[in-house]
């Protein structure tokens, strides 16, 4: 099954080169170009991509907001954020829009083509080792409207879920989890799954925001 590809970036050269990459893995396809937000979202609707990789800076809407107006829509994409080391605030603004993960522009190109698969599968991009990172350096440095914002409150899980739930905000995964619980990897599994469908969460990566906006874990 083809893995079909939207790229969103309003520098030609990044557009080229993924599409260059891309073009060479015989499981993934570019279908559509945008080089702004609101292009994206459009082509999105139309061509009902398995992914896009979307940059964050971008003239006129940017990929923040894109990604909020796709992950809203009825459409599966997920989204995949483009961004450097110095963006972490706009990272974080993307994941709480709903994206499933990020890349950094010079990251090695085969790991780029193995985010898109991850995601396409869909699973969380951030790893249990990128989580931590993430979580040190932006997850704990709100912005003043989040700060601003009433702590979110969990109903509907058990104790057993939410201990989980705090156990996967801190990065672990899911065998880290059996071994931690003393459970099988399938049941923490199970626990995971569970906690997706109840929090009505997209991924482990929403998961950890969720946990993060609970004051479940702080940094």
């Amino acid at each position: 099954m083809t893995i079909r590809v939207v790229l969103a970036d309003d520098q030609p050269l990044v557009r080229a080169a993924l599409q260059m990459v891309i073009a060479d893995a015989p499981d993934l396809e570019v279908v559509g170009e945008a080089c702004n937000g609101a292009e994206a979202v459009e082509l999105t609707a139309a061509l009902e991509p398995d992914v896009v990789v979307m940059d964050i800076r971008m003239p006129g809407m940017d990929g923040i907001e894109a990604t909020r107006k796709i992950t809203a829509g009825p459409g599966k994409a997920q989204i995949v954020v483009l961004t450097t080391f110095d963006d972490d605030d706009y990272v974080y603004g993307a994941l709480r829009a709903g994206a499933s993960g990020f890349l950094v522009k010079d990251m090695a190109l085969d790991e780029i083509l193995a985010a898109v698969r991850v995601v396409a599968g869909g699973a969380g991009l951030i790893a249990p080792g990128v989580t931590r990172r993430l979580i040190k350096e932006f997850a704990g440095r709100p912005t003043a409207a989040a700060a601003a914002r009433p702590r979110r409150t969990i109903a509907g899980i058990t104790d057993r879920e939410r201990e989980v739930l705090t156990l996967v905000a801190q990065g672990m995964s899911n065998t880290e989890l059996a071994e931690h619980l003393v459970i099988s990897v399938a049941t923490a599994k199970t626990y995971v799954t569970r906690l997706l469908a109840k929090l009505d969460a997209r991924d482990r990566v929403q998961l950890v925001i969720i946990a993060y906006e609970a004051g479940l874990v702080t940094p």
